[in-house]
């Protein structure tokens, strides 16, 4: 695992070092589209740059809010397109069924903009709220917008706590680490009751 986490450091550094804001956007771009890079590396080493005044910290919110509503554009056009088809036909392998499009349906109804702004705000949720999204065929630009706000408000915060930590911003990811990881098993307990809820109607 530290071996895999040293090579995306090292991926992400070379990344930004070399296309600037522009890397940033791109490497914020990916990880909404269901990659999970992450941007608690990204943007506390754009932050780093921050401190040692090759970049405007502004500049670097705004370009990982308009990175991230890039790559939300493209998971959300996929799930729009040709989410719900793929699902109906399919999803019964994965324990998807058409009653929880319908369940997906009526949470992006009621919740849909608050939503994408608390997804775009945690990490590993960040990078997969787009494609259900797009699913349930919420409003677009609606949707943008709160993507948008919840990132440039994502960004400026762990860019600002890169700034802060000045040549020591990798430790922020030591730090992020366990919410990682509570977030992960939150994901992996209530990925088994999926299964288990599944396997019972069936019976």
């Amino acid at each position: 695992m530290a071996i895999i986490l040293s090579y995306i450091t090292n991926l992400i550094t070379h990344t930004i070092s070399t296309l600037g804001y522009a890397g940033v956007g791109f490497l914020m771009a990916v990880q909404t589209v269901a990659i999970p890079i992450p941007s608690e590396i990204i943007l506390p080493f754009a932050g780093f740059l921050v401190y040692t005044g090759k970049f405007n910290i502004w500049l670097v919110a705004l370009s990982g809010s308009l990175g991230s509503c890039l790559g939300a554009s493209i998971a959300y056009y996929i799930g729009f397109k040709g989410g719900r088809p793929l699902v109906e036909k399919y999803g019964k392998f994965i324990f998807i069924s058409k009653h929880d499009l319908e369940l997906a349906d009526k949470f992006f109804a009621k919740y849909g903009a608050l939503a994408a702004f608390l997804g775009m705000t945690l990490p590993v949720f960040r990078s997969f709220i787009a494609f259900p999204a797009g699913i349930s065929k919420v409003p677009i630009k609606k949707f943008l917008l709160y993507v948008f706000a919840g990132s440039f408000v994502w960004s400026l915060l762990l860019s600002y706590l890169g700034m802060v930590l000045g040549a020591n911003w990798v430790s922020l990811r030591e730090k992020f680490k366990g919410l990682d990881y509570v977030i992960l098993a939150v994901i992996i307990l209530g990925a088994a009751f999926w299964v288990y809820r599944h396997w019972k109607n069936r019976k």
